[in-house]
């Protein structure tokens, strides 16, 4: 990285941060460690995005739709694809550009879907070098569009958390598990193993206070 611009060979995969921002453990998992594991759930996810990147590019009235965008952003350090990207002609015959991204569940209480659909908008801003103010999420449970504004918050917030996945990847360690409910439909559970870390942790807690305890009523 020189003068806040990353090189070609430091950009990071875009992906990296919806992984950051939903679970550091699982984020070095898959982009320090290289483990990949398909469940049923990132199967349908997989095949969800295979049949948005393989339809041709389209036109609906005002709307010209192209799919598997090549997305490069120097200033965060990032590339990677956007699902699909519509351009809605203005008045002015102008197009602006409205980025979709399609998630197989629904939405999450976390924000790591929009951060990553708003690291989609702030590379195409990048390379067209114009704004974009809004973009949505597309969930095939739900199967409604989840409207997503890029406030000034959500950009910081995308900001911090592509710097946290460059430093993560950067150093090459990878963090302790924390078991949450998120952890249940991770496909990378087997590999994780959060639950019997928390075991341990546990076993190894409970007897270090009972020999503190043991200790301390010894006269």
């Amino acid at each position: 990285m020189r003068d806040g611009v990353y090189n070609l060979d430091d950009l990071i995969q875009l992906s990296a941060l919806q992984h950051m921002a939903f679970c550091p453990r699982q984020c070095a998992l898959i982009h320090v460690e290289q483990l990949w594991a398909e469940n049923r759930l990132t199967a349908e996810g997989r095949i969800m995005h295979e049949r948005v990147h393989e339809r041709d590019e389209e036109s609906r009235g005002s709307v010209r739709i192209e799919r598997g965008v090549g997305l490069r952003s120097l200033r965060l350090g990032l590339s990677g694809k956007a699902d699909v990207v519509e351009y809605h002609r203005r008045p002015d015959g102008t197009w602006k550009p409205f980025p979709v991204e399609y998630k197989r569940g629904k939405p999450k209480p976390e924000d790591c879907d929009k951060i990553q659909l708003c690291a989609q908008a702030m590379c195409i801003e990048e390379m067209l070098k114009m704004e974009i103010p809004c973009g949505a999420i597309f969930y095939g449970k739900t199967r409604r569009r989840l409207d997503v504004n890029f406030t000034l918050d959500l950009r910081r917030e995308t900001e911090e958390t592509a710097q946290q996945a460059h430093e993560l990847i950067k150093c090459g360690i990878t963090p302790k598990p924390v078991y949450g409910k998120r952890c249940e439909n991770c496909s990378l559970q087997e590999a994780c193993q959060p639950r019997t870390f928390q075991k341990k942790r546990t076993v190894s807690t409970y007897l270090a206070r009972m020999l503190k305890d043991k200790h301390e009523e010894t006269p």
